[in-house]
């Protein structure tokens, strides 16, 4: 497994750094660090650039990821990488699938309040566009030990079966609890309706969690497999999304798996309203998954391709 991270030297880099020594703790995986520097323009000669701004441009990008590789602790393999392109998140983009990366991650804008999320200019571009998992750090995220729950929002849209069979590979293969969230915003009304409510929410998500757990070990003569996770359904409802969200209890060691919206081609993002609406009141990192996207297993191959991978 391997995550791309996009670092910049600045609180927001650090945050990212976090969330993907987290992530890689918990899935033995390597990370990517990427600076994205602008391309030099080609420029007629009475407006050129003065000679080796590239060179120097250069310079402090690989300064960038010195200290970045340095904040990455001995257990979590690293390496570095600088790429040019239109944009940052072009050039994140074009990293990812050039790596083949499983995961890329950033740090959100460090205007939000209380630590959560502010969607600036990269982080939107990513969300709009890219074809692997995008993971969200808020604001302030300092935590470095390996995930503790995964939590899954489950919509009524057409697709949410494929973001609830990634959640349980993703909580199966980490060894934590899987939970299964969903959100009501109910604005008013009488309680035996938002009971109504929420007890139709419970039925349609326990519904798609039975059909999404194995129906049985494997056949005889078969080899054995990792058992699944342990799973559990919520509700919350309120006044609003952000509501809802804030009534939830939230571990530190705790993401959020959403899918992209209904507008998203298949195998990339879009982000929709209410993931929006989440992202804003959401206290833990997000991971926004590509519509049709599959989780890689974990085999005994790949463990030992990492293994191999660490040892370098």
């Amino acid at each position: 497994m391997r995550y791309v991270v996009g670092y910049s030297a600045d609180a927001r880099g650090h945050d990212a750094v976090n969330l993907a020594i987290a992530l890689a703790r918990g899935r033995g995986a390597s990370l990517d660090l990427v600076v994205a520097v602008p391309e030099v323009q080609q420029f007629g000669a009475a407006h050129a650039p003065r000679v080796g701004f590239e060179s120097v441009l250069h310079e402090q990008a690989q300064e960038w990821l010195d200290e970045a590789r340095a904040l990455v602790p001995a257990d979590v393999p690293a390496a570095v990488h600088i790429r040019t392109g239109d944009s940052d998140a072009h050039a994140l983009i074009q990293a990812a699938e050039e790596l083949g990366a499983d995961l890329l991650i950033i740090g959100a804008a460090n205007n939000g309040l209380f630590k959560r999320f502010t969607i600036g200019s990269v982080a939107s571009a990513l969300l709009h566009a890219s074809t692997v998992p995008v993971a969200l750090a808020p604001h302030g995220y300092h935590r470095r030990d390996a995930l503790t729950r995964i939590s899954c929002g489950l919509g009524t849209r057409a697709g949410a079966e494929k973001l609830l069979d990634f959640a349980l590979g993703m909580a199966t293969n980490r060894e934590v609890p899987l939970r299964v969230v969903s959100l009501l915003a109910l604005d008013g009304g009488a309680e035996a309706d938002a009971e109504k409510a929420a007890a139709a929410a419970r039925e349609y998500a326990e519904k798609h969690l039975a059909a999404a757990l194995p129906a049985g070990g494997p056949e005889k003569g078969e080899p054995e497999v990792r058992a699944e996770a342990k799973t559990e359904v919520v509700v919350a409802h309120g006044r609003s999304i952000e509501e809802a969200v804030d009534r939830l209890d939230w571990e530190d060691g705790e993401v959020l798996l959403i899918g992209s919206s209904r507008l998203a081609k298949s195998r990339s993002i879009f982000l929709g309203s209410t993931a929006n609406r989440i992202l804003r009141a959401l206290p833990v990192p997000m991971i926004v998954v590509p519509s049709d996207y599959e989780l890689k297993q974990l085999t005994d191959s790949t463990s030992a391709d990492t293994s191999r991978e660490a040892q370098k």
